[in-house]
């Protein structure tokens, strides 16, 4: 088992109605497969949306929280995003810090925002 083995999964979906801006929410869940508690201390994510513009958030935790997510664990959460397209892209990562003090980033793949049926 790795010391380090943080996955990040999202969920995005569509604030039905919205528009300029289009209204985002998504779920997340990170789950540590490693064989440390760890602590999630800051996120960082890109958003670019359907024009090419890019906002990063960076700020402590996630929705208030620093959660400590033991091996085995998931936490989850939901948030949102307001775009002023009706597509765009999210990615990102966690600065994490394990139980011993190391810190170690865990990445958060690409995933599309996008009104339903706006990409055939």
């Amino acid at each position: 088992m790795e010391k380090h083995d943080v996955r990040v999964y999202a969920f995005p979906s569509y604030v039905e109605g919205s528009q300029s801006p289009w209204q985002f929410n998504y779920r997340i869940e990170i789950e540590n497969h490693g064989s440390l508690s760890v602590q999630l201390l800051r996120r960082r994510w890109l958003i670019t949306d359907g024009e090419g513009r890019h906002i990063e958030v960076e700020g402590p935790g996630v929705v208030g929280e620093e959660p400590i997510i033991a091996p085995g664990q998931v936490f989850s959460y939901q948030s949102g995003v307001p775009l002023d397209t009706p597509l765009g892209v999210m990615e990102g990562s966690y600065l994490m810090q394990d139980e011993e003090g190391e810190e170690f980033e865990a990445p958060i793949a690409p995933f599309t925002l996008a009104v339903p049926h706006i990409i055939n």
